[in-house]
């Protein structure tokens, strides 16, 4: 696919998955979890949405869907799938400070309501790390180079600071409970939720792509369910394009119409291309 091929010319890729139900997967029972994988990413001005099935979510479905991005970023939540295209692609593996952050609200949420209760260490947590947001939502409309110098000046301290707390706090806590869940996650992942400080093109969370593929898992609850894999891929075709459409500000129908009346016609890659989100030249809706 040509999206993919300009998707793995940039920089970073966001990557998530979502379970899809597909009934007539050869060697796999209807009821059986199969799965959506979507990417996010390619260079500023040509970034797309890819939306892709496999029944698998096995580390080998990363390597395929991967394959020819080298030596770039990759930012997914914790799942370990993604270890193994990291190492033979030579990635930077990226964490993702909303999944930490939800862990400790889930922490914070579980007390008992209507005591009054001291402050928690899911509050301590979560002070540092909402700090960590704001100093993002401070930085947004600046250049790259100047977000790396601001992060560098205000958000290393700052987790510096949530590091000696969570290596002071984290042995304190009960493995099992909620709050020690979230902290082992954090301490585990830490290194990782550290590299967005290094380059001020990356982002501190992998909402972009979570926000991508929700379309898809809103959809998933009036439709229920794919037939085949036919089915499954033609979905995937189909929202890759929606959503890709969306990234640059295209009306999705708008755009799916002058493409499928221009696809037959495409005979050259250069045709091809003149049809892609970023290059295709919409006539302007009469209002």
């Amino acid at each position: 696919m040509r999206i993919r091929k300009h998707q793995h010319s940039g920089s970073l890729i966001m990557a998530d998955e979502t379970r899809i139900q597909v009934l007539k997967e050869p060697n796999y029972s209807p009821t059986s979890d199969k799965w959506m994988w979507v990417t996010l990413g390619g260079p500023p001005d040509k970034q797309s949405v890819l939306f892709d099935y496999d029944p698998s979510r096995a580390q080998s479905v990363p390597v395929r869907l991967l394959d020819g991005f080298n030596d770039g970023y990759l930012q997914t939540d914790a799942y370990a799938g993604y270890n193994d295209v990291c190492r033979k692609n030579n990635l930077t593996q990226l964490g993702c400070w909303d999944h930490a952050r939800r862990k400790f609200i889930e922490a914070q949420k579980a007390l008992p309501r209507g005591k009054k209760i001291k402050t928690t260490k899911a509050d301590m947590a979560l002070s540092f790390i909402n700090k960590l947001y704001k100093i993002e939502r401070e930085i947004k409309d600046l250049t790259a180079n100047q977000k790396l110098t601001a992060r560098q000046e205000k958000s290393v301290p700052m987790l510096n600071k949530l590091k000696k707390w969570l290596e002071i706090n984290k042995p304190r806590t009960v493995k099992d409970s909620l709050t020690g869940v979230a902290m082992t996650y954090l301490h585990n992942q830490w290194k990782k939720l550290n590299v967005y400080c290094t380059d001020g093109r990356l982002r501190i969370s992998n909402i972009l792509a979570e926000n991508a593929i929700r379309p898809f898992a809103m959809g998933r609850r009036a439709w229920l369910f794919a037939d085949t894999p036919a089915g499954a891929n033609a979905s995937a075709v189909h929202y890759s394009l929606i959503e890709t459409a969306k990234l640059h500000g295209l009306e999705p129908y708008q755009y799916l119409n002058a493409v499928f009346k221009a696809l037959p016609y495409a005979q050259t890659v250069d045709d091809i291309e003149k049809l892609l989100p970023w290059n295709i030249d919409l006539p302007v809706e009469q209002s």
